[in-house]
């Protein structure tokens, strides 16, 4: 990789004649970093080139420039001269007018390709292919599907590959598609078409020209522009969440009624007080205000517009999100341009990408920013024509409560927020993410390759995928097992002659339009009013019919829903609350965690806090300081304890997984892992021993994780393969080293335990077969532990290695009405001559003396038997107790269900009647020891118990002698 510094004015002079007089006709003074460094090596035509540069510095032009400058010398050969490549159908859109401003002067053909662009304008292209071509990458796997063998032609002139954007690309599935597109456009070429990359800066640039040529990123040109510097006002401003002034009960009521339910009704005190500070700071100019989410778009959209009624002015707030029509975005577009009317847009990272929609007045942040680099991409948007660049940030933590998570008092969304702007002004920047297997776009990739040209052999495939193309970290035998999944699954077979053809299954996915996206998409119905579109909604909205939303900005009351057409229509209306829409947020990086504590530890505030902003971080590190955070990461939380490790989220996962090898429920919470049921000292003891035995491979870990299918052809690859390349997504090494730095910190220190009234009691675990469990199911009244009464009750005693010992069933009278009788079957009448629990109590006891007992949702069944020994006139010590429910999601079978009856069929168990406390122990008994014997298959010497707050006790768990109490005969089946 060779940087290339600024060239000087004698660039101007390499251009083409006709291109110095466009630049001419603009009134350029000069050209831009940028565009000064790129000339040279562009017109080169053999490299390949990557310019980074904020957002509006000019990455078009310099990449276009001199592309222009060579294809003016022919303007007009057969095929695509250039072929540029965008994420979104808008920056097409927006590129096709800028570049169509210098062609036309130069007599060069722009054309666009997207969804949509009309099938006549396509077809006249495809009969004469001619200059520049604008394609996303979805539209571009349709030409090598559908015309594939017309490929060659199309791009066997091209003298340049334009890849813009191309930070949003990496690390992705899509970016995994490019790079093979990019591939197969060679091989289609049969030759090497140099490529140029527009990327925002980013914290690597060496990967991102890995990323652009993979194996050769070293031979890649890179031109990082560092003429971004400006004046910068920031501000970041804090809020408390208070509750709406109707809560959801009201809210149901009123609607019930008929009567109107503002959005200002249901709003919390936060997000009104946000709304007011930007009406009244953003109007009279253009801006952009950039929320976290498409639902926080429309909410915010309304509840300005909402002031701009109340205040009887026009409405200067307007919508940008994908799920919004093509017309409402190019219309929000054309309302930031014109410069006769102020606008302000709430987008999502929609508007981050470079649409020109030219210079607005400052840029709002509502929420933690999702990255640092994406926030130096929004700040870009502000500030040109010499102007400062303007940027506030809007942050809402917790109101302080008796009842607060102390994760929430550490005001982390506050703190992560400072931490970005602090990276952001060191010009930090997040790197590129370590290459993943992309099996799944592997796949799209093969079976596309395969439509392409009518079939093609294993080897062939390999070649052009993995062992040339893209896909290099797929080695052959993993390659040959995924060709083995895939035929397994009907998406591909094998002809005598060795040729790999599509099966009938993989037939149907290749000829539906949804196969030409790397990702999943859910099926969306189209919004439509008086036949206007106004955009789309993801099926996983139930939506019933007069139900109200705010959608595109505006409140609608749905009047009709045809699933057939996948069709919503609406009329306007008084009230509406946003939709939810699907997707997750990007991986925090680790570099902000560890910032993040460093801020907790100084005393400096930074100048940029408004005053509520600086007394909430006050508040989070009061909380940092009180809870000893600095001394140690584990502060004990009623029955469980809080592991503040401060590291990134892929750090985080993996920490997890290895706290899971221990036997121990590992929750995400915010910047904290929860461990379930254990003390801080239990906790520290754990870290200790994954210190000293090692973090287990990354295999070992991803192995954990019963359901690993993520990405879009997941569903149709095997578990080995889903395991291989989920395991890429952690970080063993980082984990073993924040294990040993937390391990080393606690054996020093003394954890916090915010529950004084409960002495630390010592860890709860056992040697798996070293002592008998005790299966135990129970058939109650309710499922309120403090009222319900037992009605049926089995228990079935298991030796320690897991075989049968002997079993008690009986039924009780609950002294009340049996309860849910269409549930467990049990009428008053069957229970009236059965016995009370206590005249069975120490039958039960007998049964549970010295074992661990088990159960499916162990915690209600030992709460519930508890209770019962409890009124019999015993004060029974804690149970040491393990639950199948928590044990299925670790080693059981995939599946979307942990329920008794779903685990078992997912094991082949026949679980005989349903809610018999007989037939659902028996199943939960077989459960355990497939679990014990995958357990210690695995390597597993403990399991820690779920549930318990003491010690295992060395006498019978009950106060009372087991002799001392009665035992009444057994009922007869």
């Amino acid at each position: 990789m060779t940087t290339s510094p600024p060239s000087g004015s004698e660039a101007f002079e390499r251009l083409h004649p006709k291109v110095q007089q466009w630049i001419w006709q603009q009134n350029w003074r000069e050209l831009r970093e940028a565009q000064e460094a790129a000339v040279a090596p562009i017109l080169d035509r053999r490299r390949d080139v990557l310019i980074a540069a904020a957002t509006t510095s000019g990455k078009t032009e310099a990449a276009f420039l001199p592309i222009c400058s060579v294809l003016t010398e022919q303007p007009d050969t057969p095929g695509f001269a250039a072929v540029y490549i965008s994420p979104l159908k808008a920056l097409i859109n927006d590129q096709y007018g800028r570049l169509d401003q210098l062609c036309d002067h130069l007599g060069i053909t722009v054309s666009r390709w997207h969804g949509d662009v009309a099938a006549s304008a396509k077809s006249k292209l495809l009969d004469r292919p001619r200059g520049i071509l604008l394609i996303t990458p979805e539209s571009l796997e349709a030409m090598f599907v559908l015309r594939g063998q017309k490929i060659r032609d199309l791009v066997a002139s091209a003298r340049y590959l334009v890849i813009d954007e191309l930070h949003s690309f990496i690390g992705s599935e899509r970016g995994a598609q490019l790079q093979s597109l990019m591939h197969r456009l060679d091989l289609a070429a049969r030759r090497r078409i140099p490529r140029i990359g527009l990327s925002a800066t980013l914290g690597d640039m060496g990967k991102a020209a890995d990323y652009l040529r993979p194996r050769s990123g070293d031979d890649v040109t890179v031109i990082v522009s560092s003429s971004d510097a400006q004046e910068l006002r920031l501000q970041i401003r804090g809020y408390v969440q208070t509750a709406p002034t109707l809560d959801p009960r009201a809210r149901a009521a009123q609607e019930a009624l008929g009567e109107e339910v503002t959005a200002d009704d249901v709003a919390t005190g936060d997000r009104l007080a946000i709304a007011d500070h930007l009406f009244a700071t953003l109007r009279g100019s253009h801006n952009l205000v950039f929320a976290n989410s498409r639902a926080a778009v429309e909410d915010y959209t309304d509840l300005l517009n909402r002031r701009c009624e109340d205040a009887r002015v026009p409405d200067e707030f307007v919508p940008h999100h994908g799920n919004l029509s093509k017309d409402i975005r190019e219309h929000a577009e054309a309302r930031l341009k014109d410069r006769t009317h102020p606008a302000t847009a709430i987008c999502t990272s929609t508007l981050e990408m470079g649409i020109d929609i030219g210079s607005v007045t400052s840029v709002a942040q509502l929420g933690a920013p999702p990255s640092v680099a994406a926030l130096r991409q929004r700040l870009g948007r502000s500030g040109r024509r010499g102007g400062p660049a303007i940027l506030r940030l809007y942050i809402s933590e917790p109101e302080a409560t008796p009842t607060i998570h102390p994760a929430d008092e550490l005001r982390a969304q506050l703190v992560q927020s400072i931490a970005t702007i602090e990276l952001l002004l060191q010009r930090w920047y997040e790197p590129p993410a370590a290459a993943a297997l992309h099996l799944s776009t592997l796949t799209q990739q093969l079976l596309s390759l395969i439509a392409q040209h009518g079939g093609i052999t294993p080897a062939d495939a390999y070649r052009a995928l993995c062992g040339q193309g893209p896909f290099g970290v797929v080695n052959s035998p993993a390659f040959a097992a995924l060709l083995r999944d895939l035929a397994a699954a009907d998406l591909i077979r094998q002809e005598s002659d060795g040729l790999l053809l599509h099966a009938e299954t993989g037939e149907r996915l290749v000829n539906h339009y949804t196969f030409y996206a790397a990702f999943a998409a859910p099926t969306e119905y189209r919004i439509v009013t008086d036949g206007r579109t106004l955009g789309s909604l993801p099926l996983e909205q139930p939506l019933p019919e007069g139900s109200l939303l705010i959608f595109a900005g505006r409140r609608w009351r749905i009047q009709a829903i045809d699933t057939h057409a996948k069709l919503i229509e609406v009329t306007r209306a008084s009230g509406g609350r946003p939709p939810r829409f699907t997707g997750t947020g990007p991986l925090v990086h680790d570099r902000i965690r560890t910032t993040m504590r460093r801020l907790y530890e100084q005393t400096t505030v930074p100048a940029y806090l408004d005053a509520t902003a600086r007394s909430l971080l006050a508040e989070g590190r009061a909380t940092y300081r009180r809870l000893g955070l600095h001394d140690t990461p584990l502060v004990g939380y009623g029955n469980d304890t809080l592991l503040f490790p401060f590291r990134g989220d892929a750090i985080m996962t993996t920490l997890a997984l290895a706290l899971h090898t221990h036997g121990v429920d590992v929750i995400r919470y915010g910047v904290a892992l929860l461990i379930s049921d254990i003390t801080p000292q239990a906790a520290a003891d754990l870290l200790s021993d994954l210190a000293a035995e090692g973090v287990p491979d990354a295999l070992a870990l991803a192995a954990l994780i019963p359901d690993k299918r993520v990405d879009k052809y997941d569903d149709v690859i095997g578990d080995e393969l889903l395991t291989l390349s989920y395991a890429r997504r952690l970080d063993v090494a980082e984990a073993q080293q924040s294990i040993d730095a937390l391990a080393t910190t606690t054996q020093h220190s003394r954890a916090v335990n915010l529950d004084a009234s409960k002495p630390a009691a010592p860890p709860r675990r056992h040697r798996i077969g070293s002592l008998p469990y005790a299966i135990v199911d129970l058939e109650t009244t309710c499922l309120d532990t403090r009222k319900a009464r037992i009605a049926e009750i089995t228990v079935i005693r298991l030796h320690p290695d897991g075989s049968e010992d002997r079993t008690y069933s009986s039924l009780v009278n609950p002294g009340r009405s049996p309860g849910p009788t269409h549930i467990h079957g049990l009428a008053k009448e069957d229970l009236a001559t059965a016995p009370h629990f206590s005249q069975i109590a120490g039958d039960v006891a007998a049964m549970l003396d010295g074992a661990i007992v088990v159960a499916h949702n162990v915690r209600y069944d030992s709460e519930v038997l508890s209770a019962e020994f409890a009124r019999a006139g015993y004060a029974p010590d804690n149970l040491m107790t393990l639950c199948t429910l928590t044990l299925a999601r670790r080693f059981g079978a995939p599946g979307s269900s942990r329920r008794l009856a779903d685990c078992a069929a997912d094991e082949g168990i026949d679980n005989g009647t349903a809610h018999q406390a007989e037939s659902d122990a028996r199943t939960c008994a077989t459960l355990l020891q497939i679990y014990l014997e995958r357990a210690t298959a695995q390597g597993l010497q403990w399991f820690s118990e779920i549930g318990a707050t003491g010690q295992l006790p060395a006498r019978p768990w009950c106060t009372a002698p087991v002799s001392a109490l009665t035992r009444p005969r057994v009922m007869p089946e």
